[in-house]
């Protein structure tokens, strides 16, 4: 990449074309070289303009962004972002799949001046790019296109090469009751790896803190449900924490766990002025540390940043279990990164090994 990012914009709305052009040069770094108003369109400007980054419209004529990425990431893979209203998150979620790196909800299907409000996750997100891995995101789609052709259960072990897991950590509890998972870019897909990995005969609660925003986890949980024998749902104030459940927390707010009347209880913490990350996965993981210790695991995946990383301290320093997924496949290595450099973290693994490491331990 040159020292400015080059954006290429893909959007029918003549009125979000010029309002993200004008939001995303207010910051010198970024440069929006290019316009287009379908995919189509922008297939035909990428080879001229060449963008590090594209932000994407779903509902196009002509050409909508599902086929604009099928194409794009087969021909000239490139970040893409994709910029897209709440009502359509499902489509959100397929375009991830597809290939889309991250997603931003409009405030509004109509043109509006509201369309501001997500100027500041518009740049950051566009800043993020430097740091994406793009061929992990290719070996993901790659994989799960191989599978399809071959008639190989999507949710099943990556066609991918093995590589080595690390010396056997010691000291381990063998049984533990709970696992806490936090990812941030590149979540979805490795999420949905682990999670369909996990054993469903485990006698076990699994909470999961994934960065996304207010109106998105429900169907998220809804579709993570597809890939597991094991019961996933959007997770509620004062729900009690059950076996054989997967609890996604909320946008918008941070989970934690609390013991109350015998028995223990999700909690869900509104978003604070102090938060830099929502969901909080240190949050999550001082929780689930202080109430089940060395009877938890920690699994940081992919993700910018450094959430996670006090959290995944205190669970190793109540006799936890600590992973984190490797640099090997990780979207965005940063997260990871910062709870490796703790020297707290037990086991080092790519995302398609973790399920099954999770399962050995936790069977006792």
């Amino acid at each position: 990449m040159t020292d400015q990012i080059k954006v290429l914009i893909i959007d029918d709305s003549a009125f979000n074309r010029r309002s993200l052009k004008t939001m995303l040069e207010s910051n010198r770094t970024i440069r929006v070289v290019g316009t287009a108003t379908d995919g189509e369109d922008g297939l035909k400007k990428l080879n001229d303009l060449d963008p590090d980054v594209v932000t994407l419209d779903l509902e196009m004529p002509r050409m909508d962004g599902f086929t604009f990425l099928r194409i794009l990431m087969r021909t000239k893979p490139t970040p893409t972002i994709v910029i897209s209203s709440k009502a359509d998150s499902e489509s959100v979620f397929k375009a991830m799949e597809l290939g889309a790196v991250d997603f931003i909800p409009k405030p509004v299907n109509r043109a509006s001046m509201e369309l501001y409000s997500i100027k500041e996750d518009v740049i950051k997100k566009v800043l993020n790019v430097r740091n994406i891995n793009l061929k992990n995101v290719q070996r993901r789609i790659a994989d799960i296109n191989l599978k399809l052709s071959l008639g190989i259960d999507t949710a099943a072990k990556p066609i991918v090469k093995i590589t080595g897991a690390g010396n056997e950590p010691s000291g381990i509890y063998a049984g533990f009751k709970l696992i806490a998972i936090g990812s941030s870019t590149g979540g979805p897909s490795a999420l949905q790896r682990v999670i369909s990995g996990l054993d469903k005969n485990m006698k076990i609660s699994v909470i999961v803190s994934q960065h996304m925003p207010p109106g998105f986890t429900a169907t998220f949980a809804q579709r993570l449900n597809k890939y597991t024998s094991l019961s996933v749902k959007e997770a509620e104030d004062n729900e009690p924490l059950r076996q054989g459940m997967i609890f996604v927390c909320p946008g918008g707010y941070s989970i934690s766990i609390m013991f109350l009347d015998n028995k223990r209880i999700l909690k869900l913490i509104p978003r604070r002025q102090e938060d830099k990350f929502i969901p909080s996965v240190n949050e999550m993981f001082a929780s689930a540390a202080q109430e089940f210790g060395k009877m938890c695991a920690g699994v940081v995946l992919t993700g910018m940043g450094d959430d996670g990383k006090k959290g995944i301290e205190k669970i190793k320093d109540a006799g936890g279990y600590t992973i984190a997924e490797s640099e090997e496949t990780a979207v965005i290595f940063g997260m990871p990164r910062e709870a490796i450099a703790t020297g707290k973290v037990d086991r080092v693994l790519p995302y398609y090994l973790i399920a099954m490491e999770l399962n050995r331990w936790a069977k006792g």
